[in-house]
């Protein structure tokens, strides 16, 4: 099933089959709404659905591509759907980066969402393991507000990056535990995450069209700050990047994705908190 959307609009979302057998406690997430970011994706993001398709088996599953304008077949690819895979499209007109096409995609879900459901961000280039969507769910099941799929915990392997990132990625993590200190969380820029949906809407609702600001990379330890705000309970499960797998070069510009960093601490530290309690 394939909808695209220019502008973000409710949407039924998808419903489960009727148990054959007596069903377990209902779980923390119902449907998981999984953004995906996508820039000229197109070598990338048939595999990737296929992948979670697969996954649709034993998850009740929606994929959002967020299409950022791209110059590619990545929005043709998206339209044309995967069998076994709800697929739904947003589309920027132009470039936007990654930050908006996160802030996209958590607007287009919530807009379309139950309370219970969830949000899964991750990355569009096959890197990440839909696999790891059942252990995200599990976590939130556990009581959870926020899952993060850590390299920097017992478990977690990144060594098929290239060196730069892997020391970018280090050196970050590093200077906001340092810095900021949000407990339950040591990989603060991993792209690969869950939250559940009433934190997000809490949050979307205090900031609206600022929930996400960062245009760049940052957008991730940003949403974090903004999140903590809700006090939420935030857990990692071990990742296992498969950088391998990327079809095309690497968008990460590393002075300018440094220089977002460093700007954001800054206005972190700057910035009131909010006014009341979210």
């Amino acid at each position: 099933m394939t909808e695209q959307l220019f502008v973000p609009a409710p949407i039924v979302p998808a419903q489960a089959p009727a148990p054959e057998a007596p069903a377990p406690t209902p779980p923390a997430g119902g449907v998981a709404h999984v953004v995906l970011p996508a820039y000229n994706e197109e070598g990338s993001l048939p595999a990737l659905l296929t992948r979670l398709a697969q996954t649709a088996r034993t998850e009740r599953l929606v994929a959002w591509v967020i299409d950022d304008g791209s110059a590619d077949r990545t929005a043709e690819i998206a339209t044309a759907g995967e069998p076994g895979l709800d697929v739904r499209l947003v589309s920027h007109p132009q470039n936007l980066g990654l930050g908006q096409a996160v802030q996209s995609g958590i607007r287009a879900v919530l807009a379309a969402a139950d309370p219970d459901d969830f949000v899964v961000v991750m990355d569009a280039d096959d890197t990440h393991d839909p696999g790891m969507i059942r252990v995200l769910h599990d976590g939130l099941d556990a009581g959870a507000d926020v899952v993060i799929c850590s390299r920097f915990v017992e478990g977690g392997d990144d060594s098929t990056a290239p060196p730069f990132r892997r020391l970018l990625s280090r050196g970050a993590a590093v200077t906001f535990r340092s810095a900021l200190r949000v407990e339950g969380v040591n990989d603060f820029t991993s792209g690969f995450r869950a939250y559940r949906v009433s934190v997000l809407a809490r949050a979307a609702k205090h900031w609206g069209e600022r929930l996400v600001e960062e245009q760049g990379f940052a957008c991730m330890v940003e949403l974090l700050l903004k999140l903590r705000h809700c006090n939420p309970v935030i857990a990692e499960v071990p990742l296992v990047l498969q950088y391998d797998r990327k079809q095309g070069a690497s968008k990460l510009r590393l002075k300018r994705t440094i220089g977002q960093y460093v700007k954001l601490l800054v206005r972190d530290r700057l910035a009131p908190a909010p006014y009341r309690a979210l």
